[in-house]
């Protein structure tokens, strides 16, 4: 019998250097709507004290804390270290997903190795995270998006000028939308590769095309579904079968 999807196993690596402490609670939420996280290690050199804001969050989470000393200034072996641990765990555990926490470019040939095996890999990182490593990720969501509900929730204690947290809008308009060129061009081409005679594609079949094409992730546009986006952006027709529920597009251009 086929495991549902909240049985999947899923292995969390993060790396500490180039990855907000803030971010974690938002990292494990959002991989827990695909399964369990039951592999959790966080890498870094836990002697220096950039790392000590993680300490509390490792207690938290349940995240195993590994060592890795900085053996040469022009390497970093944490980088090693956790692409090695990645590539023993894919041939040895019964892993049905990977996620990789890092706003690092070097760990795109690992997420490529480990994508060959039909596994999918999730990634979280900064904007600032090379664009290469974003397109290697089955899916790749920004972690400023995750830390809102954090901050949010720090907010309510502390006043706003007591947190160093950058505020900015974490959803984008429609217009803002529709002036995204990549976005609009990975939606209507879903849409084409979907749609039927008249034009018209069940959602479900377009976010399906998606994830199986693209690193796309609504949640870096500030929504936490595609339906929500889809009718913002207002680029569709839209239609909701009474009966079934379920959302059916058009592109507006149509004819």
């Amino acid at each position: 019998m086929a495991k549902s999807k909240t049985e999947d196993h899923i292995a969390l690596f993060i790396d500490c250097d180039n990855i907000s402490h803030r971010s974690i609670e938002g990292i494990i939420n959002e991989l827990s709507k695909y399964g369990v996280v039951n592999i959790r290690q966080a890498y870094g050199n836990w002697t220096k004290d950039n790392l000590k804001n993680w300490e509390d969050k490792l207690l938290e989470f349940a995240i195993k804390p590994i060592q890795q000393f900085d053996y040469s200034k022009n390497k970093n072996a944490t980088d090693i270290l956790m692409t090695i641990d990645a590539i023993d765990l894919l041939h040895t555990k019964d892993i049905d997903a990977f996620a990789f926490a890092t706003s690092d470019s070097d760990f795109t040939p690992v997420v490529m190795r480990v994508q060959t095996e039909g596994i999918r890999v999730y990634g979280f990182g900064e904007k600032k995270t090379p664009k290469p490593f974003m397109a290697a990720c089955s899916q790749f969501i920004f972690t400023e998006q995750l830390m809102k509900q954090e901050t949010e929730k720090v907010a309510d204690t502390y006043d706003s000028h007591n947190i160093n947290v950058q505020q900015e809008p974490l959803k984008k308009s429609g217009k803002e939308m529709r002036q995204d060129t990549w976005l609009v061009n990975v939606l209507r081409t879903a849409l084409e590769q979907t749609m039927d005679e008249d034009g018209w594609a069940n959602l479900a079949s377009i976010g399906q095309y998606i994830n199986n094409s693209t690193s796309f992730s609504p949640i870096n546009f500030g929504y936490k579904k595609l339906s929500s986006l889809i009718n913002e952006i207002d680029l569709f027709d839209v239609y909701l079968d009474p009966d079934s529920k379920q959302m059916s597009i058009r592109d507006k251009r149509f004819h």
